[in-house]
């Protein structure tokens, strides 16, 4: 199945063949998202920031918000979320400076991005700022000592659209010193089926795909294993071994 958007590595997309685990892995995040802040939802102003191509920003709508502010920096992925989410409000945005007004939203949603931003610090504060007092913001991001093994504290990402990865306490930090209050750091981790399709071949399944994309050996079934992976094979606990990491915290 062919997209309208081009697979760059830097985000992933609904439909296409391999990208299953890695869709679904984002996926559940959302999920999870809209059934433990239901009522933070209901009739909610929602600010998606870094929305990418739109699906998360339409799940948060079905799952009552009032509004959903979808921004986004990239401009063909911006203009795709438009026409293919009419119902979710798209605009491009720089978000080293929200567009929005001080305390014009009841909950901001920014998964899979801060690993992306230079100013993270400042892109915190700002997020605090639209927010009204007593919403809620919730953050994802890789788990470093997880996603990148052996990369410390500040030290540049292998990966070339990751500016820093963090660990479960520096997110707590940098919300904490960023103003927001009650910070709680959740994981999401693999499911049943994947934690035993790990354990019966030895490996995990995200180095088993980088393997098998760089030539370096491909596991019999393990394309076909993929395919079937859905959000329902991750699970949202403590972030102690999480693949990534869920943060939810209140502006006071």
């Amino acid at each position: 199945m062919s997209h309208p958007l081009p697979l760059t590595g830097e985000r992933t997309l609904p439909g296409v063949p391999g990208e299953e685990y890695w869709f679904a892995r984002h996926e559940a995040a959302y999920a999870w998202v809209a059934a433990e802040l239901h009522g933070h939802l209901r009739d909610a102003v929602v600010v998606e920031a870094g929305s990418g191509e739109g699906y998360g920003a339409q799940m948060l709508r079905d799952a009552g918000a009032r509004t959903v502010v979808a921004l986004e920096y990239d401009d063909a992925a911006a203009s795709h979320s438009g026409s293919a989410y009419p119902d979710v409000s798209t605009a491009r945005a720089n978000l080293a400076a929200l567009p929005l007004a001080d305390a014009s939203a009841d909950v901001v949603v920014t998964l899979q991005v801060v690993e992306h931003l230079w100013d993270l610090r400042g892109f915190l504060r700002d997020c605090a700022r639209v927010l009204r007092p007593g919403g809620t913001i919730v953050v994802t991001t890789p788990n470093r000592p997880v996603f990148s093994p052996g990369l410390g504290r500040g030290e540049k990402p292998t990966n070339p659209f990751h500016v820093e990865e963090l660990d479960a306490e520096q997110l707590e930090d940098l919300l904490g010193s960023a103003g927001f209050v009650d910070v709680v750091v959740h994981g999401l981790h693999h499911g049943p089926r994947i934690a035993q399709w790990e354990a019966d071949h030895g490996t995990g399944i995200v180095a088993a795909q980088v393997a098998a994309v760089l030539g370096e050996g491909s596991i019999d079934g393990l394309p076909e294993f993929v395919a079937t992976v859905g959000q329902s094979d991750f699970v949202v606990s403590g972030h102690e071994g999480s693949q990534d990491l869920v943060a939810v915290a209140v502006r006071p």
